[in-house]
């Protein structure tokens, strides 16, 4: 069973090291999934709910009709009756956290004076109507629910809609449910995948159109949201789960272990595990918990799936290359286990989020820390960052000018028109002086 599961391996500066420069090289979007995404958002787009109700049936396994696609009051009391009271409290406590670090990141209403007695500044506007895609297939993401509209909620959306994909009954999952209401959802529907993306995207008569979609999703999700983007504005690429551990001989081998299986049990097989370390020994006794505590986990198919082609255990000769190591990664999580890892805070340069210490486990922030847990993935953490609550208001900028302004400007914008030979352009302030 242990064979070729969580190769470790030796990396450094002083030449290529092909299977390393591999697994950094993940796609952040699959081939095969961006075809089949293009498809079935074709359809969507032709044939609106039918072809909705069509792929929710083949694609979910679910028997939803129009008449059933929406969550309707009865079943969101019908969930806060079968969700017990241990989920109720956990679930409101991390709502809690989640409310007070949005609040905390709302930028306000800024202006400043002109030269000349104008104004400038910009404002902060809500979207009117966000979508957000809680996976539910693999496995019920109910924090997901919390991570996403949440942050909509505090940033003054009006609107927030939901999309996750019903079981062969028809029905959604009751946590679900329950955390989508707590967060604040005004419509949930019970449909998931490609046909979801499309359908809140290009609007449907059961489902219009929203103007921004967020959350995490499988390769097939991920490749619709970025197929979709110019219909409506995204959030990110945010699919299959990974994580990089940067470790010293100071770490325990069994928190490293159980680190990186907390991302290999998505279920989706595309799922990333790094481990970067300054000690062959280290790299040796984290594999051996690794095997010791895939096995007790429930979800063990797809575990070992990740184990044979999505972990790596990487030997490095300092941490100063380790680091190097995990920066080209460009990890979803990152945790620094090493002896005293304030003093490498700032060397981490592409993470989506960062988790410092050894009382740090990478669930915290899928569950209850504060900041959302949807986050770029496939290497985009080198140019995109995590979801916050900004992501849900646009930026309008502010301008006011007195005609002593404008008068003052004038030669910066007559220059500017005549070198662009946009004349027009100049006219519209000169006009204003006579000229």
């Amino acid at each position: 069973m242990s064979r070729n599961l969580a190769t470790i391996l030796k990396w450094g500066t002083d030449k290529k090291y092909k299977k390393v420069d591999d697994f950094l090289l993940r796609p952040s979007v699959e081939k095969k999934a961006m075809e089949a995404a293009a498809r079935i958002l074709a359809d969507v787009k032709e044939r609106g709910d039918k072809a909705v109700i069509d792929c929710a049936r083949l694609y979910d396994g679910s028997n939803i009709s129009n008449r059933r696609i929406r969550v309707s009051e009865a079943e969101i009391k019908e969930a806060d009756k079968l969700v017990d009271e241990e989920f109720k409290q956990a679930a409101q406590e991390a709502h809690k956290r989640v409310v007070a670090f949005s609040k905390n990141g709302l930028r306000e209403n800024w202006s400043m004076k002109t030269p000349k007695g104008g104004m400038l500044g910009e404002k902060f506007v809500p979207y009117d109507r966000v979508g957000a895609y809680i996976p539910g297939g693999a496995a019920p993401l109910a924090s997901t629910a919390l991570m996403t509209l949440t942050l909509a909620k505090v940033a003054g959306v009006k609107e927030l809609v939901a999309c996750s994909p019903a079981n062969k009954d028809g029905k959604l999952n009751p946590y679900i449910i329950y955390a989508l209401n707590l967060a604040g959802a005004t419509e949930i529907y019970k449909v998931g995948g490609v046909h979801a993306i499309g359908a809140m995207a290009y609007g449907t008569k059961l489902i219009p159109k929203v103007r921004k979609i967020v959350g995490p999703g499988g390769p097939y999700v991920t490749a619709a949201k970025r197929q979709v983007y110019g219909d409506v504005a995204l959030d990110m690429v945010a699919g299959p789960s990974e994580i990089a551990v940067l470790c010293d001989a100071s770490a325990n081998p069994a928190y490293v272990a159980a680190d990186l299986l907390s991302q290999a049990e998505h279920g989706t097989g595309s799922e990333k595990s790094l481990l970067v370390t300054t000690s062959q020994k280290m790299a040796e006794a984290v594999r051996a918990e690794v095997l010791k505590q895939a096995e007790m986990l429930s979800r063990s198919e797809p575990v070992y799936e990740v184990l044979e082609k999505g972990m790596m255990l990487v030997v490095v000769k300092n941490l100063e290359e380790g680091m190097l190591l995990c920066n080209l990664f460009a990890p979803e999580h990152m945790e620094l286990m090493v002896k005293d890892p304030e003093k490498w805070i700032d060397k981490v340069e592409n993470a989506g989020a960062l988790f410092i210490g050894e009382w740090t486990p990478e669930s915290v922030g899928d569950f209850v820390a504060g900041p959302s847990h949807v986050l770029p993935t496939g290497g985009t953490a080198a140019y995109f960052s995590g979801l916050t609550v900004e992501d849900f208001r646009r930026r309008v900028s502010l301008i006011r000018f007195t005609k002593e302004d404008l008068e003052d400007t004038l030669p910066v914008v007559e220059a500017f028109g005549r070198v662009e030979t946009l004349d027009g352009h100049a006219r519209s302030a000169s006009i204003r002086f006579g000229k």
